[in-house]
């Protein structure tokens, strides 16, 4: 099916305000905020509601059900790039990205032999979220702490990390099944695009504290999936959409007032 200009251009404008708007967020607010909004359906709602509209809703619905467990494969980029991206600077931003994307793509492809269902994509995902956010305990936190100016370089390189992934997770759609398509509807589209421009302008520390948040923002994605893989088929892409951000922003809302209940930690 040829994709009309007019939606390619709506993917384009959508992927770079998404990631303008969360670097926007971390550097006026705190990286703590970014990292639980890394976690929102920003990308994931954006490839999802593409896959559906270039090919049909009923495979997007279907790419949903793995996109569940392949939120596993996520956080499996998000900690091989903490590892491995100790160094500021561009060298710390190649090897941060070498490593992070080799284990997302280990981890996917054994995402894809499993034929997963909605519980067991989303309990999956539940396990590793509890996982990571008991490995990144002793993460410490850094404040990214505003630069001023307006620099062209780092709005073209957000724009076209964003535009770039997001262009090539829905093309791809197109020739592979719904377990590749929904494992790839699962990658960090605005938050890999947002770790880059916050090391190289940064450094590694900020970028730590971001991937050490974003284990407790997938709850809004799990809901945001499950939502749009039982509604799409039924309701529509746009009805879908709606209801998974009320979903994801219910979850969001509760988890955030949870959080401020809960007593300090000496």
């Amino acid at each position: 099916m040829e994709v009309p200009l007019t939606w390619q251009l709506a993917k384009l404008l959508v992927s770079i305000g998404v990631v303008l708007g969360l670097s926007v967020v971390a550097e006026r607010l705190s990286t703590r905020l970014a990292g639980l909004l890394s976690g929102y359906p920003l990308g994931t709602a954006i490839a999802l509601f593409f896959i559906g509209l270039e090919i049909s809703p009923t495979f997007a619905a279907d790419s949903a059900v793995h996109t569940l467990a392949g939120f596993t494969a996520t956080l499996a980029l998000g900690g091989g790039y903490l590892l491995c991206a100790r160094r500021n600077g561009l060298v710390g931003v190649l090897a941060g990205s070498a490593g992070g994307l080799a284990v997302w793509g280990v981890v996917s492809l054994l995402l894809t032999q499993v034929e997963f269902t909605r519980v067991t994509g989303t309990l999956t995902t539940l396990v590793a979220i509890l996982a990571f956010i008991q490995l990144y305990r002793r993460v410490p936190e850094t404040t990214a702490r505003p630069r001023g100016g307006f620099s062209w370089p780092a709005l073209g390189l957000r724009a076209g990390l964003a535009a770039g992934i997001i262009f090539l997770i829905t093309g791809l759609a197109h020739v592979v099944p719904t377990a590749w398509a929904g494992v790839m509807a699962a990658f960090p589209v605005t938050m890999y695009p947002f770790l880059v421009i916050l090391h190289l302008t940064h450094g590694a520390a900020p970028v730590a504290t971001v991937i050490k948040h974003y284990p407790a923002g997938l709850g809004s994605l799990l809901c945001y999936a499950l939502t749009v893989s039982l509604t799409y088929a039924t309701l529509g892409l746009v009805t879908g959409t709606l209801l998974g951000f009320v979903a994801a922003t219910a979850w969001l809302v509760a988890w955030t007032r949870w959080q401020a209940r809960r007593p300090e930690r000496a």
